[in-house]
């Protein structure tokens, strides 16, 4: 008998190898079906969603650098990145843990991947690109959070709106604050939280989140028993204690990584000559002044909080409402016991900062779209005989939604006047202005608003000083022995306007300058001054200050017969009020030519009465327009001129010959006169 023993087939190398002893596995999805396939899961979802964060990031890109106009807060932490990104240092003065520099290395993470410092001439609009960035990553969370609680699409939608259009919620969330930066980390980690599935990997995630936000905006703290309930809520009994524990060693371990950090840099502890971490989380918690009563428009805390009110009453005071009854919804519990601490805080005697309200902000949404939902939900539509309790719920539905109605009319005119007005221009003005008149060797006292921008337009970095380290920072009183009298001008802001009396440097410099340049009104005013080592007492006791030399010299020159006036020309001259500098070029040039005089104007904002008129215009030379040969040969004996006559600028404009000169300094203001 013959065994015939069958061969098997030999295996086709492209076909995958089936497991030995089994049945056949099928195929794991590749990575761009499993996307497919999560697409058509959550489309629904994605169709609400995505219109809410283009609603989100319009409603702050629309005007992003008008209004509000920059102040000293954006600067600094701009300027903080800007330092990060271009110098390598953790700040641009001495870095003093005032706050973790997380936040602003985040900031400087995003201009340097999008190239923000280059695409704009204002460094804090980069700034403020990367706040509608971090809004928009709110806005989006704040969704989740709202459907892992519960909620349907339309109350998360309501919700996301609320943030999303809430005029308080628009200017502050796209002003450069820390708090901003950190916001989306607490929603991420409250939205790991929640999480049913994987709950070590979620949970530790949500410690690593919330980490990351109290090291950008330590104030984030006040939210740590409110997580920590949420995750006693949300874990597993069987896995509570390992994935509490595993959480809890994170959020440990990288708080001590800033404490270590202080150590390993000497700092940690207070010494002579060096900053610590013990200093500036005393000065947090202990030194800082305090902000006054919230109930006192007088202070601080009470002009703070009547900002918000102005700009948005209806969210924060529904949000406080909406609060005390979600404490009725246990869902909310957690988070209207977050909203009722900040608020409980907000009433304590001491330091207020003016963006704490962020944080607040969706929390005051989702409670006001949740406490919404749960009225509607509970509240009986089917004609049944209504418990008391559910008529309770349907009436406080009822009021909410009416006051939604009454937020919706009253939101319009605050946001038209954010997307409309240009609060920002005298800003923009005055650091044009010292860009184009301040020389290397002039050393100014700013607004650190405007710091990297002036920096940035070619003025040495240490010429330009943060008003606030004139008194503050051992390098920069290194480079000004004199104090005040080392500086020549101040850019005078509304934030330095209210810091008087704060730092002696800058009250001084202040009190000895002339102003040489104003732009704007109001609050919006900023001023540039200039410097007077000697004193205003001196300065108007002289000849310059009352101008009556000027004046005697200029009406000399009315006289001449080599000299022809437009206009007002004439009478500027004789009420003095043109530079020494430019009547003595006019008397010079008359000696050897016919000049008609077309005009004196004064540069944009030195309308102020302090600062002589420094431009001369000439329309003709000799009988003759200024485009002739004898103006060609007049333009290059004025650049030729030296000294304290070196002319700033000197060309021809059209049918005009322009001459220019600089800001004069206090020991040269009437040369030819003193001669």
């Amino acid at each position: 008998m013959t065994v015939v023993l069958e061969r098997a087939p030999a295996r086709d190398e492209s076909e995958p190898a089936r497991p030995i002893g089994g049945t056949e596995q099928p195929a794991r999805p590749s990575r761009r079906t499993r996307l497919v396939g999560a697409l058509r899961t959550h489309r629904t979802s994605i169709l609400w969603v995505v219109p809410l964060l283009a609603i989100t990031a319009a409603a702050r890109l629309v005007n992003l650098g008008g209004t509000p106009q920059r102040i000293d807060d954006e600067g600094t932490y701009v300027a903080q990145a800007y330092a990060v990104e271009r110098f390598g240092e953790l700040a641009h003065y001495t870095y003093w843990y005032d706050h973790p520099p997380l936040g602003w290395i985040q900031i400087a993470g995003y201009t340097w991947l999008t190239g923000g410092f280059d695409r704009y001439e204002v460094a804090v609009l980069a700034g403020r690109e990367a706040m509608v960035v971090a809004a928009v990553v709110s806005a989006g969370l704040l969704w989740l959070l709202g459907r892992r609680l519960g909620l349907g699409r339309p109350a998360a939608a309501v919700a996301v709106l609320l943030f999303a259009l809430s005029p308080l919620a628009v200017q502050f969330t796209k002003t450069v604050y820390l708090d901003n930066v950190a916001t989306p980390w607490v929603l991420a980690a409250f939205v790991l939280a929640l999480t049913r599935r994987n709950q070590l990997l979620a949970f530790a995630g949500a410690a690593t989140c919330f980490a990351i936000a109290v090291l950008t905006k330590e104030t984030m703290l006040l939210l740590l028993p409110f997580l920590v309930w949420q995750l006693l809520r949300s874990a597993h009994p069987s896995t509570r204690r390992y994935t509490l524990s595993v959480s809890a060693a994170l959020l440990t371990l990288m708080g001590v990584a800033y404490l270590v950090f202080a150590l390993v840099k000497g700092e940690l502890t207070p010494g002579e000559d060096r900053v610590s971490l013990w200093e500036g989380i005393a000065f947090q918690l202990f030194t800082r002044d305090s902000s006054g009563s919230v109930f006192d428009g007088s202070t601080q805390a009470g002009l703070t909080a009547s900002t918000w009110l102005t700009l948005d009453a209806a969210l924060l005071v529904g949000g406080s409402i909406a609060a005390v009854v979600g404490l009725a919804v246990r869902r909310l519990r957690p988070y209207a016991a977050a909203y009722l601490l900040m608020l409980a805080v907000m009433f304590r005697p001491g330091y207020l900062p003016v963006p704490f309200v962020i944080a607040m902000l969706p929390f005051a949404a989702l409670l006001v779209a949740g406490v919404l939902e749960a009225g509607l939900r509970r509240f009986d539509r089917s004609g049944a005989r209504l418990s008391r309790a559910n008529g309770l719920a349907g009436t406080a539905a009822v009021a909410g939604l009416v006051g939604l109605v009454a937020i919706a009319s009253l939101w319009p005119g605050q946001l038209r006047g954010l997307w409309n007005s240009d609060l920002d221009e005298p800003l923009r003005d005055a650091q044009s202005w010292a860009i184009a008149n301040l020389d290397d060797d002039d050393r100014i006292l700013v607004d650190d608003a405007v710091w990297v921008d002036l920096v940035a337009g070619g003025l040495p970095r240490e010429q330009v000083v943060w008003y606030y380290k004139a008194d503050t920072d051992a390098d920069v009183s290194d480079l000004t022995p004199n104090g005040w009298q080392d500086y020549d001008y101040v850019l005078v802001t509304e934030g330095m306007r209210q810091g008087a009396g704060t730092a002696p440097t800058v009250d001084q410099a202040r009190e000895n300058s002339v102003r040489v340049a104003s732009f704007g009104e109001g609050d919006e005013t900023v001023e540039l001054l200039r410097v007077l080592p000697d004193g205003t007492d001196a300065f108007y006791a002289s000849d310059y200050g009352d101008g009556l030399a000027r004046g005697a010299a200029g009406a000399a020159l009315t006289d001449n017969a080599s000299l022809s006036f437009a206009g007002e020309t004439a009478g500027q001259l004789i009420d003095g009020q043109v530079d020494a500098r430019v009547v003595t070029l006019l008397a010079q040039l008359s000696g050897e030519h016919e000049i008609g005089v077309a005009a004196f104007p004064q540069v944009d904002g030195e309308q102020t009465g302090e600062l002589p008129r420094r431009t001369l215009e000439i329309s003709s030379v000799d009988g003759e327009p200024v485009t002739g040969d004898a103006a060609t040969e007049l333009l290059e004996g004025i650049r030729e001129q030296t000294g304290v006559y070196t002319p700033q600028t000197a060309e021809l404009d059209g049918d005009r010959l322009v001459v220019r000169y600089e800001v004069a300094g206090p020991e040269n203001l009437l040369p030819a006169v003193q001669e």
